[in-house]
């Protein structure tokens, strides 16, 4: 199920002046540094990810990390799981597309469709 409306604007009222949001997808981090839920933000300029509330992950509280938008978010592990700087992330199967989607977008753009609705 896509990110609602609702959750990219808080996504955008947390990252301010970072340009159009592109694609936003839920990941939860187990590992190490400890466990937490993160919505996951790619803009024309960076990748940010934002740290949500204990039991509402679909309210951004803090940038919790930031990356250069050209990061290459995959490969994507069996899990369906990805490695972005020193934290692993899982996401559900549904958005594999999505970050299939942002990296095309960046190192293979020939390979995205046209976009069908170019007017919204």
């Amino acid at each position: 199920m896509p990110v609602g409306s609702a959750v990219r604007d808080r996504c955008r009222t947390l990252l301010g002046d970072q340009g159009e949001i592109h694609y936003v997808f839920p990941a939860l981090s187990a590992g190490s540094v400890g466990t937490g839920n993160f919505l996951i933000v790619v803009t024309g300029s960076a990748i940010s990810v934002l740290a949500t509330r204990t039991l509402r992950s679909d309210r951004p509280v803090s940038v919790f990390a930031e990356f250069p938008r050209h990061t290459r978010l995959g490969p994507i592990l069996p899990g369906p799981v990805i490695e972005l700087g020193l934290m692993t992330y899982e996401f559900d199967e549904e958005y594999v597309a999505v970050v299939a989607a942002a990296d095309a977008e960046i190192f293979a753009p020939e390979t995205l469709p046209p976009d069908p609705l170019p007017d919204l």
